[in-house]
């Protein structure tokens, strides 16, 4: 891909970022990556909870790779919240901020004075936006959101694995990373309307609604009718027609999507297919079907199925370790993979922003900040002294 220059379609965008753990952070890089100037706001010392956990235990140099994955082109505020002088510092901030993003429980910022109602007040062209759990105004507001408690209360983990077996989560947080998705596209549009209107609006998102947005195809089909079962076969899905699913292979998986029974009988070869390939997508065939392919799949290596299988147009793949995803040829040129220095983790692979703008590329501009790394700039932006910035460190608000 040909050199560009760092994407900045949000340039002069003035964020400030009241968020933890997964998705609000997420989100709120998104923007960063867009250009946006995105101030995170956290309490003095160190002691944010993301700086303390990672995933796997993994530390660099002491430094969080989960604080690492979601904290870049950001710049750190610390301020205690709890203190009037601090509070005093925050809507100062909001005077000057166009957007602010806040993933606390409900009702958390309004007894800070920092809700929606309040902070419109301050100015009245701020756009809003909060995540949540369940939503502001669920009956269970007050419950925690966790990416696997959302998956588990909102269907997803019982839709995936075989029947008899105990419901599947997926391995990896992708109710937040949707969550995420959606809360920076719904600060998109909010800019775009603020930009018609000039007068700032809320925006909302919760995992309870991404986690079912993420099933909108399956979640259709059970609202309206449809028999849906998990199969004792290694079939993918409660809706799709065969072969969608895993098959053994000699020496591991592969998957077959979607491909028209009769071109799999001939490419496998396996004859006992043809009579299923008399109804187009035969659904109803799911059982059967599935059966009769993997005794075949076994007799070949995964290599050698796709190497078959590929050429004569069936819709097939290996199922990747991380190792060999990363090792793909595909992968490399896709380029997602970007290795920046931070001044105390040293040097830490990240991956970029998913999307490609012709006008630019979304870059590190900088690494995650280190607690409070910018507090003096920020305010001194904000009009603060010297004078004003040392009263506040002597008294802990920074």
């Amino acid at each position: 891909m040909s050199e560009r220059p760092a994407l900045s379609v949000l340039s002069g965008v003035r964020v400030l970022s009241f968020t933890q753990f997964l998705l609000g952070p997420s989100g709120v890089q998104f923007l960063a990556d867009m250009g946006a100037d995105v101030v995170k706001i956290e309490p003095p010392g160190g002691t944010l909870w993301e700086r303390h956990w990672s995933g796997a235990n993994l530390f660099l140099n002491g430094v969080s790779v989960f604080f690492l994955l979601a904290h870049r082109n950001q710049r750190s505020l610390t301020l205690d919240l709890k203190k009037p002088e601090g509070l005093a510092v925050a809507r100062r901030l909001v005077e000057r901020a166009d957007v602010l993003v806040q993933n606390f429980r409900p009702g958390v910022m309004e007894r800070l004075g920092l809700g929606w109602d309040e902070v419109s007040k301050v100015n009245p062209r701020l756009i809003y936006a909060s995540a949540s759990g369940y939503g502001e105004s669920s009956p269970y507001r007050d419950r925690p959101g966790q990416d696997l408690l959302m998956q588990a209360f909102s269907g997803l983990a019982s839709i995936s694995g075989r029947a008899g077996q105990p419901p599947t989560p997926v391995g990896t947080a992708v109710i937040d990373q949707h969550g995420a998705a959606l809360l920076a596209m719904g600060v998109l549009a909010a800019l775009l309307e603020r930009a018609r209107t000039g007068k700032g609006l809320q925006v909302e998102a919760s995992m309870l609604k991404a986690a079912l947005d993420l099933q909108l195809e399956v979640a259709s089909y059970h609202l309206n009718g449809a028999r849906l079962e998990k199969s004792p076969t290694g079939l993918a899905s409660t809706f799709h027609p065969p072969p969608y699913g895993v098959y053994s292979t000699r020496d591991g998986h592969i998957v077959l999507s979607m491909s028209p029974l009769g071109a799999l009988a001939r490419a496998l070869p396996l004859p006992a297919l043809e009579p299923y390939a008399a109804i187009t997508w035969n659904f109803e065939a799911r059982e059967a079907v599935a059966r009769l392919i993997e005794p075949v799949t076994r007799e070949r290596t995964t290599a050698e199925w796709l190497e078959r299988l590929v050429p004569q147009g069936i819709w097939a793949a290996p199922i990747n370790t991380y190792a060999e995803t990363f090792a793909d040829p595909a992968v490399q040129a896709a380029d997602v993979v970007e290795e920046i220095q931070h001044p105390v983790a040293g040097p830490v692979k990240l991956l970029r922003f998913p999307l490609e703008l012709s006008t630019g590329r979304a870059e590190v501009r900088r690494p995650p900040p280190m607690p409070g790394q910018h507090s003096e700039e920020i305010l001194k932006e904000c009009g603060y002294s010297e004078e004003e910035i040392r009263r506040l460190r002597d008294i802990g608000v920074l």
